[in-house]
């Protein structure tokens, strides 16, 4: 396999394609709402119409507007229907022909759209997941293949430096600064490893990238394996994303078979196998050193740091760990240069950032922007803003995360904003939040989530996180008093300060969010607890 291979494989796939094609989300949205069936109708009208000639149908990833599925777009035309069943499929086949499609249409040029920014997820939509032709043709793997020719691992690492990359599971760090540590190590045995548990609630920006476009990840844990030297792979992915994993075995099978996975990738000394591990879905797990011994085959839980993975990671051994979203930005970084990339977000935080926008919002789907753009330009233009009412707060980074007050959605989204704010961006998990929605019990439902997903093995967090979910619920029942208060804000200090790893130190941070900015509602429920209190005497 070489870069003349790969062009050969993209002008096939070219040359195969009919005129028109009708592509249909088939992400997990989509599924659920039998976009399998709506394929199928609209392969038998096309067949019924005798435009097999001109027309076909291919079932793509995500197209973003998860609330209105199965979607499905006409192309070139560019049309997009909503809400599309089976028995729709033959008046959009007859549209074709200057017909009247009897299905909901959206505007692609509304604001859910074009105030998008497509970089991770620029195939979506576009290419089939389950076809490495389709990957091909639309570019795939072909920076693999320069690089592996034109450039050394230690330029590949410098570039992505440059480009200000930092990476996207939550904390943030400058992913060229990580390659670097680990391209340090002594040379042996490395492992570079894709972090998939996705598990925050409200969260499934990895899990639709994976559905959608597996090979674009494929393809950035090889470029980052080349860059720091490793050999063996591991994508950890949850056992509650089932469809993730089909398409994932399926690319990883499709990638090895083509030889751009394996040994002498691309004519050259380069090997890289790569192999999938399913979780348990454990929560704990999303932790780097949980997820390792996991993998290792021991029991999921974290432990103290250093050594970090960088150093002794796998077995020992040297490890890179990034998240899905972050490898899913190399290959368009290595593709367009750290300069184009450097230039989109601001000057903390470059480029974009994918989130899963949900709650009470009239848009709920995926949302792809620059970092820097405001709260209020994603909740209100792209989301269309609380189909119920005004906007009450937008909570971000799931349980680990806080609540930001509709009076701070003019903020901008980026990494020291948010933390200013009292919240961080998280993996991008993003639910919008209304009047109807009372903070002590979205404080309380976060830390119960803690409590439940909790491995045990640090008593700040096993037994911290109970005796909090225990406060929450005496002020959520107005059986709290001003010393159940103070003890919980005491509780929150010593968990976020003690706990071994991020789940416990995290865990506080719904209930500082809200105590920061919703405090009165708190104050409520203890003065009607006192009232009451003072009835019954």
């Amino acid at each position: 396999m070489n870069l003349c291979d790969l062009e050969r494989i993209a002008e096939s796939e070219s040359a195969r394609r009919r005129p028109v094609r009708i592509n249909v989300c088939t992400g997990s949205g989509c599924w659920s709402s039998r976009a399998l069936e709506v394929k199928r109708a609209l392969d038998d009208a096309v067949s019924a119409a005798g435009a097999g000639d001109r027309v076909e149908t291919a079932a793509v990833g995500c197209l973003r507007l998860c609330c209105a599925g199965p979607l499905v777009r006409v192309e070139p035309e560019g049309a997009l229907y909503d809400h599309v069943g089976p028995e729709q499929a033959r008046s959009i086949v007859e549209a074709l022909g200057g017909g009247t499609a009897e299905a909901s249409r959206l505007d692609p040029t509304s604001p859910f759209f074009a105030r998008q920014s497509a970089v991770v997820l620029e195939n979506c939509g576009k290419v089939e997941p389950e076809r490495i032709e389709s990957y091909i043709e639309a570019g795939g793997y072909a920076a693999l293949c320069r690089v592996l020719h034109e450039q050394s691992p230690r330029e590949v690492a410098e570039t992505v430096t440059r480009s200000g990359l930092r990476g996207r599971g939550g904390a943030g760090y400058p992913t060229g600064v990580k390659w670097a540590t680990v391209a340090k190590m002594p040379s042996g045995e490395k492992y570079v490893v894709c972090n998939a548990d996705e598990g925050d609630p409200g969260a499934f920006m990895d899990r639709s990238i994976l559905e959608s476009d597996p090979h674009r990840v494929l393809e950035g844990m090889a470029l980052a394996a080349y860059a720091v030297g490793a050999s063996r792979g591991y994508v950890y992915l949850r056992g509650e994303h089932p469809l993730a994993i089909r398409r994932l075995e399926v690319a990883l099978r499709q990638a090895h078979d083509l030889g751009v996975l394996g040994g002498r990738i691309f004519e050259t000394r380069f090997d890289l196998s790569i192999e999938l591990r399913i979780g348990a879905g454990a929560y704990v797990c999303g932790e780097e050193t949980a997820l390792l011994a996991s993998i290792e085959g021991g029991r999921g839980t974290p432990h103290p740091r250093p050594p970090y993975p960088a150093e002794s990671g796998l077995w020992g051994r040297p490890t890179l760990i990034n998240n899905v979203e972050t490898f899913a930005n190399v290959p368009t970084i290595l593709r367009k240069g750290a300069e184009w990339f450097s230039a989109i977000g601001t000057a903390g935080s470059k480029g974009t950032k994918v989130f899963s926008l949900s709650g009470k919002v009239r848009n709920s789907g995926l949302v792809e922007v620059p970092m820097g753009t405001t709260l209020r330009t994603i909740v209100e233009e792209i989301g269309g803003g609380s189909p119920d009412g005004a906007i009450k707060a937008v909570q971000t980074g799931g349980p680990s995360g806080g609540c930001i007050p509709a009076e701070h959605l003019d903020a901008p989204v980026d990494y020291e904003s948010l933390q200013t704010l009292g919240s961080i961006m998280g993996s991008g998990g993003m639910i919008v939040l209304d009047e109807h929605n009372g903070m002590v019990d979205l404080a309380k439902y976060f830390m119960g989530f803690c409590r439940d997903e909790s491995c045990g093995k640090c008593v700040p967090c096993r037994a911290g996180t109970v005796q909090m979910h225990l406060l929450l619920d005496r002020i959520g029942s107005k059986r709290a008093t001003r010393e159940d208060l103070a003890r919980l804000e005491v509780l929150c200090d010593v968990v976020k300060h003690t706990s071994l790893c991020g789940l416990g130190q995290t865990a506080p941070n719904p209930v500082l969010s809200t105590l920061r900015y919703f405090r009165h509602e708190y104050m409520e429920l203890i003065e009607h607890a006192s009232e009451d209190s003072q009835r019954r005497q």
